[in-house]
């Protein structure tokens, strides 16, 4: 059995080194996205001028206005000073040619006193240059670039498998580090002063077992995070009452044009304080998101700057009906059944938002760990094989050495 295991467990670990490797060091860079990016592009995210912000409302139709062929999709509600104004944003519909505007950039950043716009880029292109780097290992941590083809988008679905296999892996490879009792404490050292393959293998085991339960966390929210629709939300629905993915609701009616999404967002932004209030959500409206498909419009509560959520299971979110403002779907952290609670936790869990500053630690360290699991995993890989090599090129050598020894023992003990 321990043999098929250990087979198992190097063709599983082989097939998904590469991935793991470049998902590891992306995640340990993107737990730190947020600070790395600022850092890196401080003109886009930093102001200098004094005085009181325009309203979101008024900087989102000045953008619109001096690009028709954008529509805001996410705007913030706030900004804390001496911040810029960000947002994201979608092309229209050419009418000349009913096919959506080619346009260069997504994100888009604004003196909010002024109305200037600070920066321009396109959000997750593959480019390595100071204002795309960030969004880029961000895209490239999550879909590799892949395509999508025949309606399967195969970014997705690699990682998604990747964390599967990586999963079930892990639990292979816990059982072979304590093959029994008398080997435990082999299996938690480290022989730093043998060096060599010695010290390789060691890193490779017993790194793998110091961080196992954490390593199998994001190998497990890996997963929700790639196919959560296509298989943990079926797979926990057998166990818990599930509530309706909210950005995910049924549309209510046909898809909004931009005029309609526009019109509405004045309406939801007004209707939003009253409506959080009611569902007992203290933080104040932070974010809108436009869903034209859907007919919707989603949005965030949260202080202003505190949009991507630092503890906790991160901030809560309505779903309303651009038409009528009625609330169609809701993600309100804490509630719910416990299959909600638990599908709520995935992000917070996979980016170590989930216990703040030291969480983002964690996992930023996690990844650099499971780059290190995959570089020593094949090294020992190649290790191994070449003296399987060397031991099958020369068998009859092997033999004659073999049967010298012997003889040789044999004269020893007559």
């Amino acid at each position: 059995m321990r043999a098929l295991l250990v087979r198992l467990h190097r063709w599983l670990g082989l097939a998904t080194a590469a991935f793991l490797f470049l998902a590891g060091l992306t995640g340990a860079v993107i737990a730190w996205d947020h600070e790395l990016d600022a850092a890196l592009n401080p003109s886009f995210y930093r102001t200098a001028t004094t005085g009181a912000p325009l309203p979101a409302l008024t900087l989102a139709q000045r953008i619109e206005a001096a690009d028709p062929r954008v529509l805001v999709s996410y705007m913030p509600l706030s900004v804390e000073p001496g911040h810029t104004f960000v947002v994201r944003v979608e092309p229209r519909l050419d009418p000349k040619t009913g096919e959506p505007f080619a346009l260069d950039y997504n994100q888009l950043a604004m003196d909010p006193v002024t109305g200037a716009v600070q920066g321009r880029r396109m959000w997750g292109a593959p480019s390595l240059s100071r204002l795309n780097l960030i969004p880029f290992l961000y895209q490239l941590h999550y879909t590799l670039f892949l395509p999508t083809k025949m309606g399967i988008d195969l970014g997705i679905w690699t990682m998604g498998v990747v964390g599967m296999v990586w999963l079930l892996d892990g639990f292979i490879a816990i059982v072979l580090a304590f093959p029994n009792l008398k080997s435990w404490r082999k299996s938690l050292a480290f022989r730093v002063k043998r060096g060599g393959y010695a010290l390789t293998f060691d890193l490779h085991r017993s790194g793998g077992v110091w961080l196992w339960g954490l390593l199998m966390v994001v190998a497990l929210t890996s997963i929700s995070m790639n196919l959560g629709t296509q298989i943990v939300r079926p797979v926990v629905s057998q166990f818990s009452t599930l509530a309706p993915d909210p950005f995910r609701t049924a549309a209510p009616g046909p898809a909004l044009t931009s005029a309609e999404t526009i019109a509405a967002r004045a309406r939801i932004a007004a209707q939003a304080p009253a409506l959080g209030r009611r569902e007992g959500i203290a933080a104040p409206p932070g974010g809108l998101f436009a869903m034209p498909a859907l007919g919707a419009y989603g949005v965030g509560y949260f202080a202003a700057g505190n949009d991507h959520g630092d503890a906790g299971l991160g901030n809560p979110w309505l779903v309303m009906n651009a038409r009528t403002g009625e609330v169609i779907g809701k993600q309100i952290p804490g509630r719910g059944s416990a299959g909600d609670i638990f599908i709520q936790a995935q992000f917070p869990l996979h980016s170590g938002r989930i216990a703040g500053l030291p969480g983002r630690i964690a996992m930023s360290f996690a990844g650099v760990v499971v780059a290190m699991l995959s570089v020593t995993g094949v090294l020992i890989w190649m290790k191994k094989a070449r003296a399987r090599r060397k031991s099958a090129s020369k068998p009859a050598r092997a033999t004659v050495k073999e049967t010298a020894a012997v003889r040789a023992g044999e004269r020893a003990a007559g």
